[in-house]
């Protein structure tokens, strides 16, 4: 059985020279040029990481605000009691209550991207962890998603925080931006989101914690960047 390629992709792939190794700038550069699908394409990245997911102490994850954020609005869910309802609609959040949106998600709605919760109705939402959990939208400390400072959490959120996990293959993903982006705001985004994924090497990791990095566009093939700009980022 044979594959064939698209002319598209397949001259993308003379773009994009498989065993080079490129700079983070580079990099940029050649997956913008990369992305020609006729929609304004997310860039992705891709980060291997010598950990096993498997003990608690190696599980990478967290949040960043990368400096020109993502080019998409997210849709944010404010679960609170009626003290903090007022601050998180002023804030920007897109749907605030309590009691009437764990109804709404227990019965299977899902409608947003992220849910804020304030730490005295976690007992509640808690319970809602088999429709939350596999889709990534159960609010976490860790994540600053449980939070009493309802205000700053959505503003960030608004303004291009990303929250990142890695999974049982050892791998950390996200979107850095759009292929519309300048160069230059791309690359700064990048470099936020490696920074954080550096600093949060765990103690107990051994040998190589950033094993490959790779960087994409919705459409085209990925770009492998060199690791030894990562060096310098602790």
């Amino acid at each position: 059985m044979s594959t064939k390629l698209g002319k598209r992709y397949a001259a993308a792939g003379k773009i994009a020279e498989q065993k080079k190794m490129y700079s983070v700038q580079d990099a940029v550069d050649t997956v913008k040029k990369l992305a020609t699908a006729k929609f304004d394409e997310s860039i992705d990245i891709a980060m291997r990481l010598g950990v096993d997911p498997r003990k608690a102490d190696q599980v990478i994850r967290g949040t960043v605000a990368l400096p020109h954020g993502t080019g998409k609005t997210k849709r944010v869910l404010v679960i609170c009691k009626a003290a903090k309802a007022d601050e998180a609609t002023a804030a920007g959040a897109d749907y605030v209550g309590y009691e009437d949106y764990l109804k709404k998600i227990q019965e299977g709605w899902t409608d947003v991207d992220v849910i804020i919760a304030t730490p005295d109705v976690m007992g509640d939402l808690g319970k809602l962890g088999r429709v939350l959990g596999p889709r990534g939208l159960m609010p976490n400390p860790k994540s600053g998603t449980v939070t009493l400072d309802i205000a700053n959490a959505v503003q960030e959120v608004k303004a291009g925080r990303v929250e990142f996990r890695v999974d049982k293959a050892g791998i950390v993903h996200c979107a850095i931006g759009k292929a519309s982006f300048d160069k230059s705001k791309l690359a700064d985004n990048l470099r936020a989101f490696l920074q954080t994924v550096v600093r949060l090497k765990p103690s107990s990791a051994k040998g190589t914690y950033v094993q490959s990095v790779f960087l994409s566009s919705t459409m085209g093939p990925s770009v492998h960047i060199s690791t030894d700009e990562l060096s310098a980022m602790h």
